[in-house]
């Protein structure tokens, strides 16, 4: 019985050490597992710092480079702003250029054109091209026309239209003869009209040699009529406005009856009214020597 009693009290040892063994090996483990999720973590961690390190670094470089096109630009606006100043200031202290020429210089070029077809012509792109001065308006309004040349012809009639100008009679019967004169009927009437270089409803002048030119009827009507209208219309809305107008009779060297007008008009203060044209005195059906005035059916 002591031999037994011995044995199993060894027994019972035995099994508790195995039994705190096991335990222990347990422990380990589990201690071996969550130094591996620590390890990883901080390995995670670490990458996770030198991602943003390396995006830092990046936006930092950005920032630099912006910075550096900021202050080459800003050097750039001050170097400009130093050249329009100094600019600015040479074109102060120069001479005002001379005047270069514009549309109104072109009687040579107008006079030697041929109609081929479309009777009125834009110039210089319908801009009238008047000066700041021909626009002034101080004065009131005026009407000037050049003299007569030496054959005889009208040449030039200029305007600052207004109501005031306009009549406030009827037009009297026409008898002045201008350059050419040689009438004769028509299918639809008579070839030529006394045109007007300034129509009457704007100016009043009527029998002013100096106004008048040998002028088919398509050419006074409804060519030249249709602006005339216009700026009439312009002007009776309102007794305050003005109108820049001129009008010249374009002639071939000697001869006596114009090629063609050139009209070109501005209101002042906006752009209603506002062309610069140029119609050919022809009429269809009909061949004008325009050396004399005489015609032939075409």
């Amino acid at each position: 019985m002591k031999k037994i009693a011995t044995w199993l009290v060894a027994a019972a040892i035995m099994l508790t050490a195995t039994g705190c063994g096991q335990q222990a090996d347990q422990a380990t483990t589990k201690q071996q597992s969550q130094l591996s999720s620590l390890t990883k973590a901080n390995h995670q961690t670490k990458q996770q710092v030198a991602s943003q390190e390396s995006a830092n670094s990046q936006t930092a470089s950005t920032i630099a480079s912006l910075k550096t096109t900021l202050n080459r630009q800003s050097q750039a606006a001050s170097a400009a702003n130093s050249e329009a100043a100094k600019q600015a200031a040479a074109a102060k202290n120069s001479p005002a250029p001379k005047a270069q020429p514009t549309a109104v210089d072109t009687s040579a070029t107008l006079a030697a054109k041929n109609y081929a077809g479309q009777q009125e012509l834009t110039i210089n792109s319908d801009k009238p091209g008047f000066s700041a001065a021909e626009l002034n308006t101080a004065g009131g309004a005026w009407e000037k026309y050049s003299d007569l040349d030496q054959l005889n012809r009208a040449t030039d009639a200029n305007a600052l239209l207004n109501q005031s100008l306009m009549p406030s009679t009827k037009r009297e019967p026409l008898t002045w003869d201008p350059t050419g004169w040689h009438n004769r009927r028509t299918a639809h009437g008579w070839l030529y009209n006394r045109s007007h270089l300034i129509g009457f409803q704007l100016s009043g002048e009527n029998n002013n040699p100096k106004n008048l030119m040998t002028g088919t009827q398509s050419l006074n009507n409804p060519l030249m009529l249709a602006h005339e209208m216009d700026i009439a219309t312009y002007l009776k809305a309102d007794a305050k406005r003005y109108v820049r107008y001129e009008v010249r009779p374009i002639f071939r060297g000697n001869e006596l009856v114009a090629r063609g007008v050139q009209m070109r008009a501005q209101s002042i203060g906006d752009n209603t009214i506002s062309f610069n044209v140029y119609i050919f005195n022809i009429e269809a059906g009909y061949t004008i020597d325009y050396a004399t005035g005489t015609s032939t059916n075409s």
